[in-house]
């Protein structure tokens, strides 16, 4: 097998090798073999291509032609033109599946199924990562820019998968790349004949330096594999030796916690809404969650989850906040004054074995947590986080925790909050729509205080607002998607949580989102069922003297609380007693069936499940998939255009000052390559070749105006008679050292010259010139030889004797 050929195979190994950490996002993987073959298949053209005689730009074209003829075969077959000629059908095609695997990859938990969609985005973005590889480390013989979209694949499945086995991943992209640069490693070797070698010479052998057999060959081999086995060590190690910087609950390494055992540490926003949504995306509803409680009334015993409180006008987060240890017990909320009347209830809370998430399901707000393993305290949304890889998997705890029931007179003669609590949660981006505020002020219109502002809110959402409960609704994503979604009036309990969030936060009031689950069904045992369909989202609200208050403006959902209804006195303190069952529901064995949670939200993970950062909608108002990439790929094209020069020349300097050639006439031959080399070099400093003088006065007239100083001249002159002896000598002795010789003259003249005309030189260099003198002359030739051809056939024909009888 050739060098090349066997850089081919590396390059097309190693994106395999960074694609496999794609496998844990999809099940099933059959995508991968499918993968396989069109890469292969790809990287098959580029070697038939790189074996005629064609330039490089145009091998990569004629891969990228058959790369896309490869992807209409199989992914829009009926849409082209006999099959495989792509049309404008076959765009369209193309735009309805990508936009279709965005909207899969919204909706589904990890591992996502293989729809068409999200099969076009793995095995394309394959072939495209596979595609520059190939061009890179092959094509143009660069192996090492070839990591790039080789690292590029890793981050992006390393970012969405979140896996344990992260580090496997890595190993294995780290591996390829490894083996694509020692491919190249040995194929540059290789052009300069025998290897150097280190052992030892047998008696009485000449002592030349050169070395092809033995341990001479291999020495510099296992060295690069020393080398790089030890950087791909401390590549893993060091991190671990390193402060962990936490990547929220999407690292499934280490959790949300950071801080280690100790008291310290951050915890880090990530996804909550998508989880949510993923989590009642499940066909069918299962229980999560099952506990029992001494609570007189299970209607207000939502299960909490997380708090996101940083609102940017396109997600809903979790602000990144210091957590400690969980204190015994848990202080009392903040704002709380001892006036409002509480009790504290004791709830005994298991997890189902296949729920596992790293926020800890809780009453609101929670006094005590009775708990074993690794879980940290968040003091600001009083959650308990698991710390390095913790979870809620089969987890057994019990939680005390506070019913607290304002009365509604207290809430409206609650006073202004704290300035830096009301700075931070009344913050609303600059991008957020102006109908936003417009509409909270006018449905509040004529309310005395802020109390009987959020009770209007409330109102208008679960029934004068005219509002629809759909699961099925996008309402978008983006500055606009709550103005949309106060537009459209139809949404579930995520698009009704954050606007009502939005609108309180314009009115002065500060406010944040909560996510977690309803209080679920009671069971006939005693016990209550938390099921899938319970997920939830709904907002709280900052009044001083009580706390952080829950709304319920969701209708159908939930429970709105006895305190937003000012002519409902409050009744006495809940005594502990035996759980009751809701007039609402019946008793049943298994999880909720209500419609407590959209269709779009069934996959497991609860209403908020693993993470702290919410996008506003899923929806459509943003443009397409197809369109971002299409843009992106322009993008990259009006880049790289301006590019080619460079790599073109780049290119041509590597083959003409390349190993030397083994017989005189490669001698000749690289000599008067790399003369070319020195007067192209010049030309792109500004100095034209003039094909009229001989070398010695090229060469006198290069030093003159390039004022090149006694190394580089010299170097000029010693290619100039080295061309001339190859040129006029009868047995001409080819000079060594001509290509150092040229790269001298480069460095002297680019010394020289000023910043503006480097910068030409290098990035636009004027001997590109020579790829449309190429172009021109093989397009001259080639209409030559097609018309010497048909004036020939035409002659034959008109010389043809006729047949005629007679």
């Amino acid at each position: 097998m050739s060098g090349r050929a066997r850089l081919a195979v590396c390059a097309t190994a190693a994106t395999l090798m960074a694609s496999s950490a794609l496998l844990p996002l999809v099940d099933p993987a059959t995508w991968f073999i499918q993968a396989a073959i069109l890469l292969a298949l790809q990287s098959g053209v580029g070697a038939l291509a790189r074996r005629m005689p064609l330039a490089r730009p145009v091998t990569v074209v004629v891969q990228a032609l058959v790369t896309l003829l490869l992807l209409t075969l199989v992914f829009a077959r009926e849409q082209a033109l006999a099959g495989i000629i792509p049309g404008p059908e076959t765009f369209r095609r193309f735009g309805e599946l990508l936009d279709a695997g965005g909207n899969d990859v919204a909706q589904f938990a990890i591992p996502a199924p293989l729809s068409d969609g999200i099969r076009l985005m793995l095995v394309g973005g394959v072939l495209v990562i596979g595609l520059a590889v190939d061009a890179l480390a092959v094509t143009f013989r660069t192996a090492a820019p070839a990591g790039l979209p080789l690292l590029a694949l890793y981050s992006v499945a390393a970012g969405l998968s979140g896996d344990g086995a992260g580090w496997l991943w890595f190993l294995l992209a780290a591996a390829g790349y490894l083996l694509l640069l020692l491919a190249e490693g040995r194929d540059r070797l290789s052009q300069w004949g025998r290897v150097f070698g280190g052992a030892a010479r047998a008696p009485g052998r000449i002592a030349g330096g050169l070395e092809s057999q033995g341990g001479g060959a291999i020495a510099p081999v296992r060295t690069g594999r020393r080398i790089g086995a030890l950087a791909l060590g401390i590549a893993l190690v060091v991190p671990v030796a390193l402060p962990a910087l936490d990547g929220g609950l999407l690292d499934g390494s280490g959790g949300p916690g950071a801080g280690g055992r100790g008291g310290g540490g951050t915890i880090s926003a990530v996804n909550p809404l998508v989880a949510l949504q993923d989590s009642l995306n499940q066909p069918e509803d299962r229980q999560v969650i099952s506990y029992r409680t001494n609570a007189k009334q299970t209607d207000g015993l939502y299960l909490r989850i997380v708090s996101l409180d940083q609102f940017d006008g396109t997600t809903w987060k979790t602000t990144v906040r210091k957590i400690t240890d969980v204190p015994s017990p848990i202080p009392d909320p903040k704002g709380l004054s001892p006036d409002v009347r509480r009790t504290e209830v004791q709830t005994s809370i298991s997890a189902a074995d296949d729920y596992a998430q790293n926020w800890l399901p809780m009453p609101y707000p929670a006094s005590r947590v009775d708990i074993s393993g690794r879980w940290r305290y968040e003091p600001v949304g009083r959650a308990v986080v698991g710390d390095r890889g913790q979870t809620t998997r089969g987890a057994q705890y019990k939680v005390g925790s506070l019913v607290v029931e304002p009365t509604a007179q207290q809430l409206a003669a609650a006073g202004e909050p704290p300035t830096d609590l009301k700075r931070e949660f009344t913050k609303v981006p600059d991008e957020l729509p102006a109908v936003v505020e417009t509409t909270a002020r006018k449905v509040t219109k004529g309310a005395a205080n802020h109390y009987e502002e959020a009770v209007k809110l409330q109102e208008w959402f679960q029934s004068d607002g005219g509002f629809t409960y759909d699961t099925q609704v996008r309402a978008g994503s983006g500055p606009a998607a709550i103005a949309r979604f106060l537009e459209q009036r139809e949404g579930f309990c995520v698009h009704f949580s954050f606007a009502m969030a939005s609108m309180a936060r314009t009115l002065g009031i500060p406010a944040r989102v909560a996510v977690g689950f309803t209080p679920g069904t009671p069971r006939a045992d005693g016990t209550m069922s938390v099921g899938l369909r319970d997920a939830h989202a709904w907002p709280e609200l900052y009044f001083e003297g009580v706390g952080w208050t829950r709304f319920e403006p969701t209708p159908s959902r939930g429970t709105p609380p006895d305190y937003t209804s000012p002519d409902t006195p409050s009744d006495g303190p809940s005594a502990p007693a035996a759980p009751e069952p809701s007039a609402s529901a019946a008793p049943s064995d298994g999880p909720s069936a209500s419609d407590s949670c959209p269709p779009e939200m069934k996959r497991q993970g609860g209403c908020a499940s693993e993470a702290p950062q919410a996008v506003v909608g899923s929806g459509d108002d943003g443009p397409p998939t197809g369109l971002i990439l299409g843009i992106a790929l322009g993008a990259l094209a009006v880049l790289g255009l301006p590019l080619l020069p460079l790599l073109w020349r780049t290119r041509v300097r590597a083959r003409r000052l390349g190993a030397p050639g083994r017989s005189e006439a490669d001698a000749a031959a690289r000599t008067l390559a790399a003369w070319l080399e020195v007067t192209d070099t010049a030309w792109d400093y500004g100095i034209a070749p003039d094909e009229s003088q001989t070398p010695r006065k090229a060469a006198a007239r290069i030093v003159r105006v390039g004022r090149l100083g006694n190394p580089a001249a010299e170097s000029v002159h010693r290619v100039a008679a080295a061309v001339e002896q190859v040129l006029y000598a009868p047995r001409p002795h080819p000079a060594p050292g001509l290509a150092d010789d040229a790269l001298r003259v480069r460095d002297g003249l680019r010394a020289s010259a000023n910043r503006r005309t480097r910068l030409r030189a290098t990035l636009w260099p004027r001997s590109a010139a020579r790829v449309v003198w190429a172009l021109s002359d093989r397009w001259s030739r080639t209409r030559t030889r097609w018309s010497e051809r048909l004036s020939k056939r035409w002659a034959a024909v008109v010389r043809r004797p006729s047949r005629q009888e007679g």
